[in-house]
């Protein structure tokens, strides 16, 4: 099957592995800076990460939103295949779909928990509920709800940065980075609890912009976006445009701007960028006609277990940067923020090729093997010409 097909009952677009594979690791380029600061997600809340020098701003400028706004819109293309998948199949939607949201939130939970006090998991989750209930809908609804839950976000968004814009900034001590606090992996568990509200704030945010996103991608799958046609490539050339061409530039100010920016910066303009890095992605791939080699075998074998190596990358990145583990973020504080790149393609090679061995034997990631049986305990077995 080309990458530019629909996917038949059990197959896959193989486009979208790629991008899934590019959307984790370019979200880990991200949270890399988290891990990167001695003392963790609290010197990240004092305003630890505001106070970058230009080389760091512009390293985070090329992935801060923007991978995760395109995992976000590859969830949505998600929800829309397995709705194809239910009625292929003659079952009710959503079906069993809210058990699998449930499970997706637990697993939020214990991640945010155990691993990474910025998870994105719950808010899926809610968020996924949501789209579920609308994605059977016509594509006119589903443009409607993005119209005005986006509208209602972007006010959102301008409206506390209008704010932190009108109140003059009033110089403070600097944060002080503490590498005790990440001496212990229990007393940072503790914390995740105790300070639960505070380091979960971003979830009334992550929610309505996933939605939009989830719908978003749905109507791109509809439209042909992912296809080799002439409407395929109008639709991918424009999201370019519009990406690259408006979004990425104004993207570079807010990001080299005043930290007051720092909504617009992270919610608004990378899922536009997001966007036409699907489209130029999607353009390179159905038009590479060579075998596979290893860095895309790689990158694919990642977007198919990409719910086990986004929590793998947060494994590893709190391993090699916390006082309990490695300790390398206190060992490299005064280091110029290259050794960041680093850290990031490091853990990149060791999730591309554990990902690589580990479908050599199982047809789905670990993670992904689990929520697969808890969803299907307990289902009663289909019936021919069911439906």
């Amino acid at each position: 099957m080309s990458a530019a097909e629909p996917a038949p009952a059990g197959g896959r677009i193989a486009v979208l592995d790629i991008l899934r594979g590019i959307a984790i690791l370019g979200t880990f380029a991200s949270n890399a800076w988290l891990f990167a600061v001695p003392g963790g997600a609290s010197v990240w809340l004092s305003g630890g990460l505001l106070t970058q020098d230009p080389v760091e701003a512009g390293l985070r400028l090329l992935s801060n939103g923007k991978f995760l706004a395109l995992l976000t819109l590859l969830f949505g293309i998600g929800i829309e295949l397995q709705y194809r998948s239910a009625l292929r199949r003659g079952l009710r939607w959503p079906g069993r779909y809210p058990l699998r949201a449930l499970i997706l939130f637990v697993e939020g939970v214990l991640h945010y928990v155990l691993v990474f006090e910025f998870d994105v998991l719950m808010g899926y989750a809610v968020a996924a509920l949501l789209v579920a209930c609308l994605i059977g809908r016509s594509d006119r609804v589903l443009r409607a709800w993005i119209a005005v839950v986006g509208a209602v976000f972007a006010a959102l968004v301008f409206g506390i940065t209008a704010l932190l814009l009108a109140v003059p900034d009033t110089p403070g001590p600097q944060p002080v980075a503490d590498p005790s606090a990440t001496a212990s992996w229990p007393a940072q568990v503790a914390d995740r609890l105790q300070f639960f509200p505070l380091f979960r704030i971003e979830i009334p945010l992550i929610i309505p912009s996933a939605t939009v996103l989830f719908l978003t991608g749905a109507l791109l799958l509809r439209a042909g976006a992912l296809t080799d046609t002439p409407a395929g490539v109008r639709i991918r050339r424009r999201l370019m445009v519009v990406g690259f061409g408006v979004a990425l530039p104004l993207n570079a100010l807010t990001a080299f701007g005043s930290p007051d920016w720092f909504l617009v910066d992270r919610y608004l303009l990378p899922p536009v960028v997001a966007l036409g890095i699907l489209a130029l992605v999607t353009t390179v791939v159905l038009r590479t006609r060579c075998a596979p080699g290893p860095a895309r075998r790689g990158l694919a074998a990642v977007g198919r277990t990409a719910l086990s190596c986004y929590v793998a990358q947060n494994v590893l990145g709190a391993f090699l940067c916390y006082g309990w583990g490695l300790g390398l973020a206190a060992r490299f504080a005064d280091a110029p923020p290259w050794w960041v790149v680093g850290l990031w393609a490091t853990v990149c090679a060791v999730l591309m090729v554990g990902a690589v061995l580990w479908l050599r034997w199982f047809d789905r990631g670990p993670l992904e093997l689990i929520a697969h049986r808890v969803q299907g305990m307990g289902r009663a077995p289909a019936r021919a010409g069911s439906g």
